[in-house]
């Protein structure tokens, strides 16, 4: 069986949440949704299930962050620079926030920090593994 990941996020309005991600690029998986979670999938590998409060509260006693904070900084690996730029701006018209961090430009790696409505972090990124400079 092939390795995945299903990273859990609670939302506090999940129709919202389902059409940021959708206009992120990730498609949803009917199968595993219904009026209290959605999945989300990113590739074979990656899945972000989107969970309401209280969907979220049956797996956990622990609160939910604020909007505000930071619990964790989830990465995607994109195609292109250009890619990057676009998730960036397709993120700040459909409801969450562009560069929360300063943009990160060495060269052989370049990447952009946004949120989603409920202030979960990704960082889109674009690499050139060959361009790294030898140490």
């Amino acid at each position: 069986m092939t390795r995945m990941i299903f990273v859990n996020l609670p939302v506090a309005n999940l129709p919202a949440s389902m059409a940021f991600y959708e206009a992120l690029g990730f498609t949803n998986n009917a199968q595993f949704t219904d009026d209290t979670a959605a999945c989300m999938v990113w590739s074979e590998a990656i899945y972000v299930m989107l969970l309401t409060h209280g969907k979220w509260r049956t797996f956990t006693d622990r609160p939910i962050c604020p909007a505000t904070s930071s619990e964790v900084s989830l990465a995607l690996a994109l195609d292109s620079r250009e890619a990057v730029d676009a998730m960036n701006a397709t993120a700040a018209v459909h409801g969450g926030a562009a560069d929360i961090n300063p943009v990160q430009d060495l060269g052989f790696m370049y990447g952009r920090d946004l949120t989603d409505p409920d202030g979960h972090v990704w960082g889109p990124f674009w690499m050139d593994p060959a361009a790294i400079p030898a140490q």
